[in-house]
């Protein structure tokens, strides 16, 4: 099939099919793509899913060409290390996209799941199915492997995509934009399902198309968050601040605290889910080897520099931080010192951002008051703030980290870009003002694997015309010989 390795291999990149359009014409393009994506089996997304990760392999050479002229632009323009860090596709990166992408494919078809099924009246059934939300607008800065991360969630879930990537990794953006789009076609799907939008003000203007993009998902900085938050009416889901904290309890095993404090701190410091503020029982403060000084040694080994909250910076001598409430995201790191849990926690509500908050703890009493009191997005207990990504909580990838309450919270894989709607079936029933039914609303029991079911039955349709088609290819083709 074409997307196979083999094709990808002989990529031949072309001007994107939606150039020249307006940004309306290329989200109605991108949702009426997006409808033949839904209608596809299951069977058929999961395959499209498995060539674009054949075909990223297959380039993997060329897309790390690509990024390094980016980096070099990157560095020529004096880009900030915490963001250049970020552009960077590390090696490996490329097979770990693959195999999310993969992995992806191998979930459970989330489309047409049944939720709920009701008996409304005799011969009136009523049941709520899940679906896909529709026209997706994906912001996101620096990170070119979002990408292919988002993509595959938006494929799997039957979304359409309007992607806009920062200009520094614009190069890496569009290899990858056009390796993905490529496979599409070979599935019937147009490669207009996932847009890649060119251009500063074509943000702008999508961000008032409120009619035809569904929702807005912004990975970047405070200020791109805050941005698209005021000057848009489509919904957002994303988060605008990774300030991340860990609390040293009295019961901490010490080496314990320290390993996972370097972890989720310099594991990759950029991150949104790495470490921004310590927090330490006083009982632990002064202990040495079995304390607070063990920690920060480690820390200062791992190179980190250590800034005090307002208790901290007078009674460690550490210079001040600059808010109780700063992402760093670099190896800078906030030290404070509270008396008790109620203290940690009241800390964490007043200064966080909802984001990761984690608990070092033996005492598994106290581990699950925080686990139930921290309201936070993802809470931990003897685990890195690391751990709070998508791939690493087996959802295959994610379109971001939300931490808004409604609609989806955390990581957002493939179920946050849902929505249900309502399949009714009678047999001429009709309303005349509540006198011509007789309810029952008998909750009924779910119908056994009957997604799986109509996506294999579809799966063998698909499969019997394509063959069909390619049998009367073959046969004209031998006649005209």
């Amino acid at each position: 099939l074409p997307g196979t390795a083999q094709h990808a291999a002989g990529l031949n990149l072309q001007a994107p099919p939606t150039m020249g359009m307006s940004t309306r014409d290329q989200a109605v393009a991108a949702r009426n793509a997006s409808r033949q994506l839904q209608n596809l089996s299951s069977e058929d997304r999961a395959a499209l899913l498995y060539a674009i990760a054949d075909a990223l392999e297959a380039n993997e050479d060329a897309i790390m060409r690509e990024n390094e002229k980016d980096i070099a632009a990157a560095e020529a323009a004096d880009t900030e290390s915490h963001l250049l860090n970020r552009l960077k596709m590390k090696p490996g990166k490329i097979a770990q996209l693959a195999a999310g992408a993969r992995q992806i494919a191998d979930m459970e078809e989330p489309l047409g799941r049944q939720l709920s099924k009701m008996k409304v009246a005799d011969g009136l059934t009523l049941e709520q199915v899940t679906a896909p939300l529709g026209v997706l607008l994906i912001i996101f800065e620096s990170r070119p492997d979002a990408l292919p991360q988002i993509a595959s969630l938006a494929i799997r879930s039957g979304n359409g995509l309007l992607l806009k990537g920062g200009k520094e990794a614009a190069k890496t953006n569009a290899i990858l934009h056009e390796i993905i789009v490529d496979c599409m076609p070979a599935f019937g799907v147009a490669r207009e399902c996932i847009v890649l939008v060119e251009g500063r003000e074509a943000v702008s203007d999508i961000l008032a198309l409120h009619d035809v993009v569904d929702l807005v998902i912004p990975r970047g900085s405070n200020s791109l968050v805050s941005y698209i938050s005021n000057n848009t009416k489509i919904p957002v889901l994303g988060h605008a601040d990774g300030v991340c904290h860990m609390y040293l309890d009295p019961n901490a095993d010490v080496a314990m605290a320290a390993k996972l404090a370097v972890d989720s701190k310099t594991d990759y410091p950029a991150a949104c889910n790495a470490l921004e503020t310590l927090l330490v029982h006083k009982s632990l403060i002064g202990k040495g080897k079995d304390g607070y000084e063990a920690v920060a040694a480690a820390l200062v080994a791992a190179g980190c520099t250590l800034h005090g909250g307002a208790r901290a910076e007078k009674a460690l001598k550490l210079p001040a931080c600059p808010a109780p409430r700063h992402e760093y995201g670099n190896l800078g790191l906030t030290v404070e010192i509270v008396d008790d849990m109620d203290q940690a926690i009241d800390y964490i509500h007043a200064n966080g951002s909802g984001h990761t908050e984690c608990i070092i703890t033996s005492d598994k009493a106290a581990a699950e008051e925080f686990l139930r009191r921290v309201d936070s997005a993802c809470v931990f207990h003897n685990a890195s703030t690391r751990f709070s990504d998508g791939f690493r909580f087996g959802l295959g990838a994610e379109v971001g980290i939300s931490t808004s309450r409604i609609h989806a919270r955390g990581p957002v894989g493939v179920e946050g870009l849902l929505t249900t709607r309502w399949l009714c079936r009678g047999d001429g029933h009709f309303v005349e003002k509540d006198t011509g039914v007789k309810y029952t609303h008998q909750k009924l029991p779910l119908d056994a694997n009957l997604a799986h079911k109509v996506a294999s039955g579809l799966g063998w349709a698909v499969g019997i015309a394509n063959a069909v088609h390619l049998g009367l290819m073959l046969w004209k083709m031998a006649t005209k010989k």
